[in-house]
Formats: C-alpha cells, structure tokens, sequence
C-alpha cells in the first residue's frame, strides 16, 4: 500500500490501514484539512462553496462520498458535478465563484490508485505554501466540524462538459467551420474514463465526420496502462490503420494529457503535442512567449525563437509553469507529457482546448498528420528513472553529478539539468515516488539513450560510495 503526501495533492492505492494507503480515514482526514485551510482563507464570507468532481475510477464514487460528506460536515456548500475532467472542474470554479475546487483522481496512475488534487479559487492548483498549509492542519488535525444547524448542502450540475465544450467553440482560433470541411476520421482511446464520454461529444460539435471509439465506457476499468504512451498505444496505433482514419486521440483518465497518432499508425510524440498546438498559436498570433518545464523537448524553444518570441523553463509541476507563464505573460505553454495550457481558455493543463486547436491547426494544413510532424525539429527524448532506497540520499546524487559536470552550462532550479550544446539531461527527484527521473534529448535516439546510460552510470557509482561510506 501506498500513501503519498506532497503540496500537489494526496495521493495512494486504495485500501489498507490508515497512513499506508488512501483509505477512508485519510480522505477524510485530508479533505478536512483542506476545508479548514479554506474557511481560515474565507472568514468574511457567509458561506462557502467548493465545486467537487472526478474520473471514472473504480473507487472514485466511494472517494467521493466521503469528500462531499465531509465537506458538507464542515459547514462548506458543495457543488457535485459528477463523472468530470481535472480541466472542467478548473473551468467550474470561478463560474461557480467557488472558493475552491477537488478533483477526485489519480491522473494517468492505474486503476487501484486515487488522489485528491487540490484548487484555489481560480480554479487553479494551490501553491506550494499553501499546500504545506494542508499538510501541516492535517498532521495536527486542526479542524473543527459544524454544528447540525450550519452544516453544508450540496447542489448537483451535470452540465459541466456541455459549458467547457462551449467555451472552446468560442475561442477565437478555434475554426470549428474548417475542421468540419475536412470530413475528418478520427479514432479515440479514453481508457474507460471520462474522456469517453467528453472527447467524442467535443469531437461531434467541432464536425469531425466519423468517431470511432475504443475504451470509451467509463467504468474505471482500465484496459491497458492509462499512461499516455507509445507502449500502451498499440490498439489505436491498429484501430487507426484498420479504420483509415485521419488520426487517433488519446488521453489520461482525466482528460489533461493529449496524446496524437499518425495516420499511418506512428506516434506523432507526447512531447509535440505542446510543439504542434503553440506553433498554431505562434503563427496566427502577434509575437508571442511560451513556457514548457524543464524536461520537455527543445523544440518548442526552436519554434518560439523563429516566430520571434522568448522561451522559458520552469520548473516542473503544472503550477510553476502556470507561474512562469503569468511572469512572461506567454500566450502558450504546458508540459512534455502531452500537456497544453492555454491561458485565453483557463490555467491548467487542458487536452480539450488541445484537440480543437490542434485539429484547426491540422485542417488548414491540409495534409495528414505525419506530414504535419516532419515540418518540425526533430529531437529523440529518453525518459528512464532509477528506484532508490531509504538510505540513499538524493541531494548527494545531484550534488555529485553538479560537480562531475561542472564545466557544462547546468540549471539549478529542479534537480539538476546539464547541456550539451543542442543535448541535454534533466535529473529530478520524483514529486510522488522514490524514484530519480532521468530525461535526455539529443537529434539522434541512440545518443539521447547513451546519454541517459552515461548518467544512470554516474548515479550508481554515486550510489555505491555512499553505502561504502555508510
């Protein structure tokens, strides 16, 4: 069993005892905390409301029980708007003038986990402060329930998907006229999740002409690994081939990670996603800024500095790119994992708002995916990670591969990211596991992977001399 308590959320494997897995107790227990820390944020306001959604986990109606009830213990109004995505609930609270939102999900982790992500006001991830806020009411269970007469009631709205679909359709770049002309085929993966139901409905009022739809019945059970990537892609790679279809649409339980396949059944590259839909906006926009994190392809700087624009890294986690991204005042950004933030919609990770500017993007291309791909810099990324133990300590890791690569242009500002010329490797410790991430770019696949062997080799040496000092 697993129970993971970081800023960002909470989040683990269902059942167990208290503290070892996300069991009831700790649901409540940190829902509590969070309700505490917004009603100590809101204590002017006569009463307060926290919009309430979540994916078709398995475990997600339990999950959201105990959320709703225990909210509602605390004398906090609730707005329960069902089966969602991580970006219609953002959207929902501040039309809801909410004071909060949760998102009952554990994104792109398999089946037996669930997590509570945790919104401000704007509909935005709280921050790192106030993260360790939460943390800190919930480890000394600083919370008081209400009194019978002031407990809170709950609202139902179900029309969640049809307004964040309407609000896209309204985005100026977004030509719902052109994608419609160019009859589209399309076949979509949701992984038995919401997006099962969203993508298609989305897909349907942008015009596409035929939905073919696979793992689309959201009952939480997963049919392969949720994770959007190549490996656990091969039936829509097949489903589009065998339909011939324009493209394929993939996405997380959620619904904020986009992944494309080509018509050719290739994998058009979680990492171009972002690429593709900012070179849209850059092209069609006055001279304009992105942000990606620091693990995401060099690409999307390529693209950005030949529209003339300024690129910028931040740290990663969705929140310190929405940051970096009200800093520069970029009018695209978002992640290497297939994660588009465009800000003329709202600040978080959105595949909807991806799929409709990328398909409008693609129809005034007029040719297929694949040909839309190689108009691009084209960089390989290795993506690997080291388990760790207990005993190992990880700033002595990154302290270590800073000084054996300190004649390299090195960034300090999440782990350690050293380049090399156009190549570079990003280590980083793991916001949820015991793990040390490493990703590595270069032109050439084979050297991106030798890259990444190259420091997997320094980290176990490093390894090795801190048990013998041990």
């Amino acid at each position: 069993m697993t129970l993971i308590k970081s800023i960002s959320g909470i989040r683990g494997t269902i059942g167990g005892k208290p503290g070892e897995g996300l069991s009831p107790v700790d649901v409540v227990k940190f829902t509590a905390a969070y309700g505490t820390w917004i009603l100590n944020n809101n204590k002017s306001a006569k009463r307060i409301k926290i919009v309430v959604g979540r994916d078709a986990r398995i475990s997600g109606e339990m999950v959201s029980q105990l959320v709703v009830g225990t909210l509602t213990g605390l004398g906090i109004d609730v707005v329960q708007i069902g089966l969602s995505t991580t970006p219609t609930v953002e959207i929902a609270v501040p039309i809801e003038k909410a004071h909060g939102g949760i998102i009952i999900t554990a994104s792109h982790n398999p089946k037996q986990w669930n997590a509570l992500k945790l919104l401000n006001e704007k509909g935005e991830f709280i921050s790192e402060r106030d993260g360790e806020y939460v943390l800190r009411f919930a480890e000394e269970e600083s919370y008081t329930f209400a009194e019978v007469n002031k407990l809170g009631k709950i609202t139902e709205n179900n029309t969640y998907f049809q307004t964040h679909i309407d609000r896209i359709l309204a985005l100026p770049m977004v030509d719902a006229s052109a994608i419609k002309a160019m009859k589209f085929k399309i076949v979509v993966d949701a992984v038995n999740s919401t997006g099962g139901i969203i993508v298609p409905m989305l897909l349907q009022a942008l015009g596409v002409d035929t939905i073919t739809k696979i793992n689309c019945d959201p009952t939480g059970d997963f049919q392969h690994n949720p994770e959007p990537l190549p490996e656990n892609l091969r039936e829509l790679s097949k489903a589009v081939i065998k339909s011939n279809a324009n493209l394929g649409i993939a996405v997380d339980p959620d619904v904020d990670r986009l992944a494309l396949v080509c018509e050719d059944g290739e994998m058009f590259g979680e990492e171009y996603t972002l690429v593709a839909v900012a070179d849209y906006i850059l092209k069609n926009s006055k001279k304009g800024n992105t942000v990606s994190n620091l693990s995401s392809t060099r690409a999307l700087r390529d693209i950005t500095e030949k529209s003339g624009g300024t690129y910028n890294a931040s740290a990663v986690g969705e929140v310190n790119v929405v940051n970096m991204m009200k800093e520069t005042k970029a009018i695209i950004g978002g992640e290497g994992n297939g994660g588009v933030i465009y800000p003329e919609l709202h600040y978080g990770r959105d595949a909807l708002v991806g799929i409709a500017l990328f398909l409008t993007h693609l129809a005034k291309f007029k040719n297929t995916i694949s040909m839309l791909r190689s108009t691009y810099p084209d960089y390989h990324t290795s993506k690997n990670k080291i388990e760790l133990t207990p005993d190992i300590s990880v700033d002595k890791i990154l302290e270590g591969i800073q000084k054996k690569y300190k004649k390299q242009p090195i960034n300090m500002v999440d782990g350690v990211k050293i380049e090399f010329d156009k190549e570079w490797v990003h280590l980083r410790r793991s916001n949820t596991e015991p793990i040390i991430r490493i990703y590595s770019e270069s032109e050439s696949k084979t050297t991106a992977d030798n890259l990444a062997k190259k420091i997997m080799l320094d980290i176990r040496e490093l390894i090795k001399m801190q048990q013998i000092e041990a």
